[in-house]
């Protein structure tokens, strides 16, 4: 998934390795030493999460977690958090997402999206509003009045490397996308303990990443008819699935560019 401004614009670009992918910052905005500090602080914030909840790190909370050598009562704020914001995560995609899907607590399909939009939140403050913020692909941009404020991300088509399957455009907007593209099958069905494979890819779009990305790994769990079902249920969100078959469908309410060629 890529992100492309509006002609005419200059923004100026900064991409940090961490969470186990790229995350890219695209400012349409002056290099003020606010902006400037406000970045750093994005970037510190994204480190700080990687340091707790990855569960590469042998000395992360979430690790120590995983392992039994501390319980979800004495772990550390943050991370007592997002399991809370899992267990909430389970409630509204009706067990579709489960942070406990192989039996031990594994946080990290919310985590990214979360981190991310605080990432983001952290910039809109310090004022620079015109601002995006793509995490591995999970996208959260917000624009300026105006045409020059809207921000067009690109959709990668898993029925075809290398082009587009749409283009979403908005001015304030979170864009995820789970599929099997890069990971083939890596989402487990939790009411089955086995790999997804109804989907090849389910993006959301929607007000906040942190939810736009949980739901998207939600869809891909729940299915194509299911999930554009449930996904009326959700106000503000909407939807475009491709099928195993290769069948697309997208949400009435989803806000794409018809992708050419």
């Amino acid at each position: 998934m890529a992100d492309r401004t509006e002609a005419g614009a200059a923004p100026w670009r900064h991409a940090e390795p961490v969470m186990g992918t790229v995350v890219s910052f695209t400012l349409r905005h002056p290099r003020t030493p606010e902006v400037r500090t406000a970045l750093g602080e994005a970037v510190a914030l994204l480190h700080e999460v990687d340091r707790e909840f990855s569960p590469f790190l042998p000395d992360s909370a979430v690790s120590r977690l995983r392992r039994g050598e501390s319980g979800r009562a004495d772990t550390t704020p943050a991370v007592r958090h997002v399991l809370e914001l899992c267990d909430l995560a389970h409630s509204r995609t009706r067990g579709a997402f489960d942070a406990w899907a192989d039996g031990r607590p594994d946080p990290c399909g919310l985590v990214k999206g979360w981190a991310a939009e605080r990432a983001w939140r952290v910039l809109r403050k310090a004022g620079a509003t015109d601002t995006c913020v793509n995490a591995g692909g999970d996208v959260r941009v917000g624009g300026a009045p105006g045409p020059a404020g809207v921000w067009r991300t690109g959709i990668a088509d898993p029925r075809r490397p290398g082009r587009l399957l749409a283009v979403v455009s908005g001015r304030d907007l979170a864009v995820a996308t789970s599929g099997t593209t890069e990971r083939g099958a890596h989402i487990i069905d939790p009411r089955t303990r086995a790999p997804a494979t109804g989907l090849l890819s389910a993006t959301v779009t929607g007000p906040e990443l942190l939810w736009a990305d949980v739901y998207a790994t939600a869809a891909m769990v729940l299915g194509a008819r299911e999930a554009h079902r449930w996904i009326t249920t959700l106000p503000g969100y909407a939807l475009l699935t491709v099928a195993a078959d290769g069948e697309a469908r997208a949400s009435g309410n989803f806000p794409f560019l018809a992708a050419s060629g």
